[in-house]
């Protein structure tokens, strides 16, 4: 089986999907309440950004992601994405990234 990373709009649209066949979980409900509060975009435009980002050096598929649940708007705030992958981006990459991100708010 194979991992894949989606965005919250992502999830969100399983979500409303597998709603509209059944019950869905406590979990399940949750999840999708958090996604309805928190996705900034809507599932298309979110899988776009993530393709758009994986453009840039170093940038992987599930920092990708992350960005574009977070949709970070400063530079402290792109730092603390990275934080936990231990990357160091160059200023320049860093503003492509935000660059990138605001085409999309």
């Amino acid at each position: 089986m194979d991992e894949q990373y989606l965005t919250l709009a992502e999830i969100k649209e399983l979500l409303l999907k597998e709603q509209s066949n059944r019950i869905l979980t406590m979990e399940q409900s949750y999840a999708l309440e958090h996604a309805n509060k928190f996705a900034k975009l809507d599932a298309k435009d979110a899988r776009k950004l993530v393709k758009e980002l994986l453009d840039i050096e170093f940038m992987t598929e599930a920092i990708a992601c992350k960005v574009v649940d977070l949709m970070p708007g400063h530079k402290d705030e792109m730092d603390s994405i990275l934080l936990k992958e231990r990357i160091n981006l160059e200023d320049g990459a860093i503003n492509q990234i935000l660059d990138k991100v605001k085409q999309y708010l």
